[in-house]
């Protein structure tokens, strides 16, 4: 049994005893009020992965997570949980999209190509090699193939990763010049 169908059944057995307890015959408020849980849920989910996935193409620590959701059933508690993951994703997602030289990144994708070019051997607008990557990407090749699948944003952060290695501008000699990058 899968584990969202498990926390559903627990829920909706957690509700089922409520109204046991308090001798409501309305079972609809407590059915509605498991699939209000049950979305809550799914959006903290939701937004906490988002949050993880930045952080992590951002090379930033990634934020604990007490998993408070699973312990409780209250509304108003799993409202406040998905406001907060929703304010995190939100500004990192918001951030993610002002890399460190950000400018110099454009200048060197206009001299490359689009940013969904997909021809071989250089991919991206940032035109990266599989090498390039495997090297300083590897969490985004894996997840979603190579650099023309990737947003603007993650290819950006992806040549930050290779520029805060000791590369700077180098691995785009030619395109760096014309910028006045190097």
């Amino acid at each position: 049994m899968n584990r969202h169908r498990l926390r559903g059944l627990l829920l909706a057995l957690m509700s089922s005893l409520a109204l046991a307890g308090t001798g409501s015959a309305s079972g609809a408020v407590i059915s509605g009020t498991t699939a209000e849980a049950e979305r809550l849920v799914e959006a903290i989910r939701k937004h906490r992965a988002a949050t993880w996935h930045w952080q992590r193409v951002m090379g930033k620590p990634r934020w604990t997570a007490t998993y408070a959701e699973r312990r409780t059933s209250d509304l108003g508690r799993l409202t406040a949980i998905r406001d907060r993951w929703t304010r995190r994703a939100t500004r990192l997602r918001r951030r993610a999209q002002r890399p460190p030289h950000r400018s110099a990144w454009l200048c060197i994708h206009r001299h490359e190509g689009r940013w969904k070019d997909p021809h071989a051997p250089y991919y991206g607008g940032l035109q990266m090699s599989r090498q390039f990557q495997r090297a300083f990407g590897r969490y985004l090749l894996h997840l979603k193939g190579t650099a023309n699948t990737w947003t603007p944003a993650e290819q950006m952060w992806t040549a930050e990763r290779a520029h805060r290695a000791g590369l700077g501008f180098h691995p785009w000699p030619n395109t760096a010049r014309a910028c006045g990058l190097l």
